[in-house]
């Protein structure tokens, strides 16, 4: 069965960059105009994730309303709606500034594009090869750690 598609709207930037480090495909629309932002879930095929009761009116398109301020419970309503489980597999595939899934890349072509710090204490790096963004464990990992332990 494929994963769900999401996209959010502006006012769920947190949510968007945490359904990312968790392995979700969640496009992020700083998009004003409301048709442009269903047009897009249209074409993809995405759940759109929004706070604003406007997108209801739209026929065809699956919109989710999210209650909450806080991102942490913005995840836990998505999950619940969805029957969305984390995947420790899946944990940081996703590049959380576009989206776009990250490339391993070999140590030594990236000694330039890092602190020397990170180069000396990691082994594994990863690119996103839209926007060429270098990622490694730092220290998002022990965020999602403390926040998986916490739904235990």
């Amino acid at each position: 069965m494929p994963k769900k598609k999401f996209i959010a709207t502006k006012e769920l930037g947190k949510l968007a960059k945490w359904l990312r480090i968790l392995g979700y495909d969640c496009e992020y629309s700083r998009k004003n105009e409301v048709a442009l932002v269903v047009i897009e879930a249209l074409r993809e095929e995405r759940v759109l994730l929004t706070r604003k009761t406007s997108f209801e009116k739209y026929k065809g398109i699956k919109t989710f309303l999210i209650s909450s301020d806080h991102a942490e419970e913005q995840i836990e309503e998505v999950f619940k709606e969805f029957g969305l489980e984390v995947e420790e597999e899946e944990l940081f595939t996703r590049c959380i500034d576009c989206n776009e899934k990250l490339e391993g890349i070999a140590k030594g072509k990236i000694k330039e594009r890092v602190p020397e710090y990170v180069f000396k204490t990691q082994k594994f790096f990863k690119r996103c090869p839209k926007c060429d963004k270098i990622f490694w464990k730092g220290s998002h990992w022990e965020l999602v750690k403390e926040w998986l332990e916490k739904r235990k």
